[in-house]
């Protein structure tokens, strides 16, 4: 049916002249009424078109996305651009003068009791009191960094599910949408669009499989922004995930989260301050000294991303319904449940490399923290274990970030880490236990967790032979 048989549809006309030109209005309506959809549901619930200045503000937003993603794999601006909307939701007050003082005085605090506590200096750099918009802005380029091997195979997974004869032996490269080709030719457009259409929105001239890698870009964009969003609301600072989210500041923590939070704890905001500012201050002297310990943690997660398998099958049976113009229906059915469940036998080393590394470093800031801190805050123990059960439950950044990536960054053994650091303490002191990260060769295997005494013994053995060496190289020398 054409658009012309069509009676009683000017009004209709009009609209999608303006949103995909004057060429393609007709045959947009056709392809609407022959996949069972009401145009009229465009119009306002009084039936009337809405205001053109409206329909053409929207149409410069969707242009400015679409262009500004590019070919990266992550659309940054429309990520950008959900992320601080949902941040404000509900409110993000600005930070005031007294919680940056307060804010300020906790990590003074900090910083002089972990001077008794540990070895390492503290991390150069002022403490930061933010705003949940703040920490988006800090933050939101280390999610698109994380998740960005990822996001590129999910738009290939996009092209294989929606396009079509990609491979003949491959059921799933052949899949119809709706029972029809979702994409068509370079000449007629995707998804029913025109190329008039598509040069409206400065796509023309692009291929279809690039197309849909630019809407998967911008739908994965929306994802992250979404979550980051919704994180900043939740996250205490910027160490949530176990490893710093930025490399300057190196100490920053939420006034406005803290304050909600302690509402629900039997321990006053100030107090809880504190104890978190000892844990950033903490964390962020441990990466300050092991510097390598940052790229060692990013290079895991990039490792398990890149081995990272989409369920072409589940993602196939989302996909159905969705219009594949949309971002946001592409978004959606992009998170759910497509990661394949059967990690390969190299991801599974890489994550068990990945959580031993995660649960040392918790089990050594609960350490630290805790000698830093019992001497002066009477709720020590009881945060302490707070912590404890929201690390080892997945906090909000951690689900968040399972979400996007399919990798849950939690510290499964952070209490058998701990008692193995207490081991290292026991036995050789401060030194010996801030030792551990000084090179990536000494940090503990999955196995030393389960025998801190073999570790340790393999440590001195190691330590013995390095002596040896030195003075054999010395004799020779000296010769």
């Amino acid at each position: 049916m054409s658009f012309d048989e069509i009676d009683g549809d000017d009004d209709l006309r009009e609209l999608l002249a303006q949103i995909v030109g004057q060429d393609s209005a007709g045959e947009v309506l056709a392809h609407m009424r022959e996949r069972g959809m009401d145009p009229r549901a465009m119009l306002g619930n009084d039936g009337k078109l809405p205001d053109p200045t409206v329909i053409q503000a929207a149409m410069e937003q969707v242009r400015r996305l679409m262009q500004a993603g590019g070919d990266s794999p992550v659309n940054a601006v429309i990520a950008h651009d959900v992320a601080r909307q949902a941040a404000v939701t509900g409110g993000d007050p600005t930070i005031t003068g007294t919680q940056a003082d307060e804010v300020r005085k906790a990590f003074r605090n900090a910083e002089l009791w972990l001077d008794v506590a540990t070895d390492f200096a503290p991390a150069a750099g002022d403490p930061k009191a933010w705003s949940r918009a703040e920490w988006v802005e800090a933050t939101l380029p280390t999610w698109n960094k994380l998740v960005a091997p990822v996001a590129v195979a999910m738009s290939e997974a996009l092209v294989k599910v929606m396009g079509h004869g990609v491979d003949e032996n491959d059921p799933l490269s052949a899949i119809q949408l709706h029972d029809e080709e979702v994409l068509r030719s370079e000449d007629e457009g995707f998804g029913g669009l025109g190329a008039d259409a598509l040069n409206r929105l400065g796509l023309g001239g692009l291929k279809p499989a690039d197309l849909l890698k630019r809407l998967g870009s911008t739908a994965y964009g929306m994802q992250i922004g979404q979550a980051a969003g919704t994180l900043s609301r939740e996250v205490f600072g910027i160490t949530d995930l176990g490893f710093p989210l930025v490399t300057s500041p190196n100490k920053a923590l939420l006034p406005s989260n803290l304050t909600d939070y302690a509402k629900d704890l039997e321990v006053s905001a100030d107090e809880l301050t504190t104890y978190l500012a000892v844990r950033e201050a903490a964390t962020a002297r441990l990466f300050a000294a092991a510097p390598w310990l940052r790229a060692h943690l990013e290079s895991l997660i990039e490792q398990y991303a890149r081995q990272t398998e989409i369920d072409l099958h589940q993602l196939e049976e989302q996909m159905h319904g969705v219009d594949p113009s949309s971002s946001e229906q592409l978004g959606q059915a992009m998170t759910g449940g497509i990661f394949n469940p059967a990690a390969t036998p190299e991801q599974q080393a890489t994550l068990l490399r990945l959580e031993t590394a995660l649960a040392l470093i918790e089990g050594w800031v609960e350490e630290v923290t805790t000698a830093a801190t019992i001497a002066h805050l009477p709720n020590t123990m009881a945060l302490r274990e707070m912590m404890r059960r929201r690390r080892g439950a997945g906090g909000p950044a951690e689900q968040a970030f399972a979400s996007l990536v399919g990798l849950e960054l939690r510290p499964r053994r952070s209490r058998d880490a701990a008692k193995l650091i207490s081991h290292v303490y026991t036995a050789g002191g401060v030194e010996g236990r801030d030792a551990i990260f000084n090179h990536p060769d000494l940090l503990p295997t999955a196995a030393d967790l389960d025998d801190p005494a073999g570790y340790l013994a393999r440590r001195i053995s190691q330590a013995e032979a390095s002596s040896d060496l030195d003075a054999a190289l010395a004799e020779i020398l000296g010769q």
